[in-house]
């Protein structure tokens, strides 16, 4: 966009507790000239559009989203209280809140300080659910002790006041050109049930629905404190290193390169690398582990950890914003506007059913008195029952909401799904293929096997590692990583120098010591029939092997291989169980390749290109859905082409936000926990859609036989999504296959976990 003026905007909008909630912050900006691409994220408490701001300027934004009864501030600054409604306390800003309700301006502090959540019984729906209940209590104690005309009155005024605030966000919808609201259809009903004399009932309709509205706003806190929970493992505050002295500052001030100090006992405030010191990191808040990962320098830290044992000093290698936690939370905030095949059906279903219910309200109340002579009353009564069936609360959270859970279930677990979409196609998955370097296997070559010719292992590693110190190659790395774990020193060797695809070579005690491949022993005449016999066995093990040469006389052979990840036949055997069929794809020599996939028990395709990869997956999606897992950079193209993409393992920035999908952790296990969380998810959202058109179907048909009232029918309603709430919050508890709680990210630069046996099941 050339023109300055038009650019994306985001705010934070606060109230929503459901999805009619959303769809009226929606509908109150998206008529507005020079408004495009509305985005209202109910759990995230986000609304993102494209403005124009010449047409129309942020504060009519703002103006128009406090028209419809939310609080509404620009992304960073400190949430609004909803005039006339309430911001249920996280624990984060509720001085804000206060602020907002006296009018005072909140007091401008860098530095975090810790609120007591704020009880239910202070909020504004709170206060009405008490002040309506009490009302309606002492109206049936005048029933009971004083005269009827004085209970009348009692029940009247018990009506007035719970209904006024709903009144006036009724009309402030109908002025945003949104007449049909469940506000709307309250007012109707409790206004109608007063004029035809039913006056207990009127008060008692419109105390439920304010107790309704209550656990709704609870039910909705609990499913977004599932999201901010993570972020909450980050402390507030860090020890920060200036010159010879520390100073305690708030952690979201940390910038990369300063150094900070942390104490035993003390949670990592930041990402960043240990540069001194040797502690135990209990990193169990975060990983699940129950026995500390030991840290030295060089080794990485992720916010959230604690330290156990010693003083670390860690430099910061992320700010605040861009740590793992903070990067999981925002990718699972995002992830919200990714919406499920299924959500958008019941949206546009949802737009259709309550003008539908609407009009079979006005013919329940017109045609039996006019056609068959019954009694309006009666009549009236029934189709204002109905009315309060009508609104899609309940439907349309339904999906939402298990969607919301599964991903903050997911981003514990190390298991990111971006949005309903992914979730929906990863329950759908009949094949996964997966690439093999870096995903099935290691990605690093290991030293397998060591035969000696002449001498010890120890001497044979010995003069390998002297020929490869401060090699580039992985080869070489590998064999001097196999010397420094087995405690020989390497020799000392001058002259080093490589030869290009054949090995390297350099001069030890003034002998030539080479460290190549067969055909390199082969061009200098060392390669023996004996020799050729072993190397052959070897490499039919899909193990590359070198030759150790002295003077073109061969010491051994060093076997090396990159290993499959201890739990890769595990995953294979999972996806097996669950009904999934598996297949590697991968560029190695077929020989290599068999060797693996026999070791695994999984089909395999070999000596493919990227592009091979492509029309291998191409293939598959003919019939079958399919899920790919690789490193998310290398296998770009691939994970593009199938149903859904998997980034596997590192968490690099790439892998995060190229696939569909990430797995945080070097677990292959967990490509079968993300399957079953995924059908988890989908079940969830079966038995939601099941319970509320279940419940408003049942009422539907008792309200117009006359079997049930107005308070059973505003139960239909609000008690249906409170269900249906509670319900997608039981996804929180669900622990996938192979995961323990929370994202395992830590370990993605050390050694990878031993996996665990599946024990959840769907």
């Amino acid at each position: 966009m050339a023109d300055g003026s038009v650019a994306q905007r985001e705010w934070r909008v606060t109230g929503m507790d459901c999805g009619s909630c959303a769809a009226k912050v929606r509908g109150a900006v998206e008529r507005l000239p020079g408004v495009a691409d509305v985005d209202v994220a109910l759990m995230a408490e986000r609304l993102r559009l494209t403005l124009d701001e010449t047409q129309t300027p942020p504060e009519r934004i703002e103006t128009a989203v406090r028209g419809v009864g939310f609080g509404i501030a620009p992304k960073g600054a400190r949430p609004e209280k909803p005039k006339g409604g309430f911001v249920l306390p996280d624990g984060a800003f509720p001085d804000a809140a206060e602020g907002a309700e006296t009018g005072s301006e909140p007091e401008d502090n860098n530095e975090p300080a810790e609120h007591a959540p704020t009880s239910w019984m202070k909020t504004s729906k709170g206060r009405l659910v008490i002040g309506t209940g009490a009302l309606l209590a002492a109206a049936w104690a005048c029933r009971l002790v004083l005269s009827a005309e004085v209970a009348h009155w009692a029940f009247v005024l018990a009506t007035l006041v719970g209904i006024a605030p709903v009144a006036q966000r009724a009309f402030a919808m109908v002025r945003a050109r949104m007449p049909f609201t469940i506000e709307m259809l309250m007012t109707i009903a409790a206004g109608g049930a007063l004029v035809i004399g039913e006056l207990e009932e009127a008060a008692l309709v419109v105390f439920l629905f304010a107790v309704g509205e209550l656990l709704e706003g609870v039910s909705a806190g609990k499913a977004r404190d599932s999201i901010r929970a993570l972020s909450k493992l980050v402390p507030k505050t860090a020890r920060l290193e200036v010159g010879s002295r520390t100073r305690e500052i708030a952690a979201e001030r940390l910038q990369v390169g300063q150094v900070v100090q942390v104490r035993p006992g003390d949670r990592v405030p930041c990402d960043g690398e240990v540069i001194e010191g040797t502690s135990g990191v209990d990193e169990s808040p975060v990983t699940g582990e129950s026995v500390p990962s030991l840290k030295e320098p060089g080794a990485e830290v992720f916010a959230g950890s604690i330290n156990a044992e010693a003083l670390l000093r860690v430099r910061v290698t992320k700010a605040a914003e861009d740590n793992t936690i903070a990067r999981i939370v925002r990718l699972v905030e995002e992830a919200e506007s990714a919406r499920a095949p299924t959500e958008r059906f019941i949206d546009r279903f949802s737009r259709v059913y309550m003008p539908a219910v609407v009009a079979a309200a006005v013919l329940v109340a017109v045609v039996p008195p006019l056609t068959f002579g019954l009694a309006w009353g009666e009549w009236i009564y029934r189709a204002l029952a109905l009315l309060l069936i009508g609104c899609p609360c309940a439907l349309v959270i339904s999906v939402p909401a298990s969607i919301t859970s599964a991903l903050s279930t997911g981003a514990r677990n190390g298991l990111l799904m971006k949005g309903g979409a992914v979730i929906e196609a990863a329950a759908r998955t009949t094949h996964v293929a997966f690439d093999k370097t870096g995903t099935l296997t290691h990605g690093k070559p290991r030293v397998t096997d060591v035969t000696v010719l002449s001498g010890t292992e120890g001497d044979l590693l010995a003069l390998a590692a002297g020929v490869e110190s401060g090699a580039s190659h992985p080869l070489g790395q590998a064999i001097s990583a196999e010397a420094e774990r087995r405690g020989v020193d390497a020799a000392a060797a001058t002259g080093g120098r490589a030869l290009p695809g054949k090995g390297a070579e350099a001069s030890i005690d003034g002998v030539t010591v080479s460290v190549g491949s067969p055909r390199l022993a082969n061009e200098r005449g060392a390669l023996t029939d004996d020799l050729r016999t072993r190397v052959a066995a070897l490499e039919a093990e899909g193990k590359t092997v070198v030759i150790v040469l002295c003077n073109d006389v061969p010491q051994g052979l060093i076997a090396l291989r990159d290993e499959p990840r201890a739990d890769a036949a595990d995953a294979v055997t999972e996806l097996r169980d669950l009904g999934i069929s598996s297949i590697m794809l991968t560029g190695d020599n077929p020989r290599t390749a068999q060797a693996i996939a026999d070791g695994l028990g999984i089909a395999h395709r070999s000596e493919l290109m990227p592009e091979d990869k492509v029309a291998a997956i191409h293939e598959l999606t003919t019939d079958a859905r399919v899920m790919m897992i690789g490193d998310g950079i290398n296998d770009a193209p691939a994970l593009a082409a199938a149903h859904v993409g998997v980034a596997m393992g590192s968490g690099t920035d790439v892998a995060l936000e190229t696939a569909d999908a990430a797995i945080l952790r070097n677990r292959v296990t967990d490509v079968a926990g993300k399957i079953r969380l995924a059908r988890a998810t989908m079940s969830n959202i079966r038995q939601n859609i099941a319970i509320a058109l279940g419940l408003k179907a049942v009422f539907l048909v008792t309200t117009v036989l006359g079997i049930t009232g107005l308070w059973i029918a505003i139960l239909a309603d609000t008690g249906a999504t409170v269900l249906v709430t509670m319900n997608a919050l039981r996804l929180l508890f669900f622990r996938p296959s192979g995961a323990r709680p929370v994202a395992e990210i830590a370990s993605r630069h050390t050694s990878d976990a031993t996996p665990e046996s599946a024990s959840a099941t769907t």
